[in-house]
């Protein structure tokens, strides 16, 4: 993935993934052709339920944002368990993203606040659920 020049994205995806890059250095971002974007965020930390230290996290932002949910997420797509239990609900295998085999996050928003409910914050969110089953 590379960083796209500006007028290639809407500025409030723009300005989306400037948020995201000043906290996640470690990240790439694709034009969507659209005014959205393709995003992964790279080596972030997982609990030691998981039999992986840390995956990679993709998802796109549409040229609807901020009104329209960041959804779904990816996250690497051998992650598993480390007691060999299946993946939980929300969670589904055999996904592929940015031509990266994946797991597929379901965590919609449901009453999605487009003066709150940034890219970023939705990011955290969703790591913070998958490090809490």
């Amino acid at each position: 993935m590379t960083t796209p020049e500006p007028e290639n994205v809407t500025p409030e995806v723009g300005a989306g993934v400037a948020q995201i890059a000043a906290v996640y250095p470690r990240f790439g971002m694709q034009p969507d052709g659209d005014g959205g974007a393709y995003v992964v965020v790279e080596a972030l930390p997982l609990a030691p339920i998981y039999q992986q230290r840390e995956t990679w996290f993709g998802f796109r932002i549409t040229y609807q944002y901020p009104h329209a949910d960041v959804y779904p997420h990816f996250v690497r797509g051998d992650l598993s368990r480390a007691d060999g239990a299946a993946l939980c609900d929300g969670m589904c295998a055999g996904h592929s993203f940015s031509g990266r085999a994946a797991v597929q996050l379901s965590r919609r928003s449901n009453r999605l606040n487009p003066a709150l409910d940034t890219a970023l914050l939705k990011l955290q969110k969703v790591h913070r659920w998958l490090n809490s089953l």
